[in-house]
């Protein structure tokens, strides 16, 4: 498990030409009962990796649908070592990578070490957190080296060429491209700029390039899978899993990773 699992994975999917989508998903929504179920069904989907967040009080980065599938979570008790502990119950079940999204509060609380080293049990591969800028990293970076686990960093559209150099080079796992200016939610479109910005990061990157933020449908999965490569979907694989359209769920998977299918 952890950093290696993860790019093995990643060059198993490009090796047969598909797009890498990563499903994001909340953690507690539904109930922690229904983490195996949806994790299994998203494995079984194609995906390249999942991405697990963990609810928290002030989720900065959300978009209103997320913040919404954040509070159910809490409000049916979800917390940091439940998600850990129902993760490590069947992670002999699954080969799909596991990133879990959290904010730096609820990992302080649980105490770095004991948080890096229970990612490691529960058979998590790589960590993101939206809130800790790189000059201030280094305590949480080190935890999570010494379990191999991948350090996911964030890139925003707004950073300095310099700025996103530095990311770029640094990154684990893969490079989560941030691919609007604001929060999580749905987009219409992607400007110019976008594609330039995605065009250097993977220039600059040694590990995949994923852009998120606001990709909702094929279509723009598609395109900004043509400027790197592939997608986190996270509102919109929410929101589906809230109204039970599983079967919406598994066609945009589809029709993303495998493009020659649309039309």
């Amino acid at each position: 498990m952890g950093k290696a699992n993860m790019e093995n994975y990643f060059k198993q999917k490009q090796s047969k030409g598909d797009n890498l989508f990563v499903p994001y998903i909340m953690a507690g929504d539904g109930g922690l009962e229904v983490l195996k179920e949806r994790v299994l069904f998203l494995q079984d989907c194609g995906v390249a990796a999942i991405e697990i967040g963990i609810p928290f009080s002030d989720p900065v980065a959300d978009g209103p649908t997320i913040q919404a599938a954040g509070k159910r979570a809490l409000e049916n008790g979800t917390t940091l070592s439940g998600v850990l502990k129902a993760l490590q119950a069947f992670k002999d079940e699954r080969k799909v990578p596991i990133i879990l999204m959290t904010y730096v509060n609820p990992v302080y609380r649980y105490g770095l070490a004991s948080f890096a080293q229970d990612c490691a049990i529960a058979g998590v591969d790589g960590v993101i957190v939206p809130d800790i800028p790189i000059e201030e990293e280094k305590f949480i970076a080190d935890e999570l080296q010494s379990e191999s686990l991948a350090f996911i960093r964030l890139a925003a559209l707004t950073s300095t060429k310099d700025r996103l150099i530095e990311i770029a080079e640094r990154s684990e796992g893969f490079l989560y491209a941030v691919a609007v200016t604001g929060t999580t939610g749905a987009r219409e479109a992607y400007g110019d700029e976008v594609k330039a910005y995605l065009e250097m990061l993977k220039s600059n990157s040694s590990v995949p390039v994923l852009a998120g933020f606001g990709v909702s449908t094929p279509e723009q999965a598609q395109t900004l899978s043509s400027y790197c490569d592939g997608v986190i979907v996270g509102s919109t694989i929410v929101e589906f899993f809230h109204r039970g359209d599983t079967e919406k769920i598994q066609q945009l998977i589809q029709d993303t990773t495998h493009p020659a299918i649309i039309g």
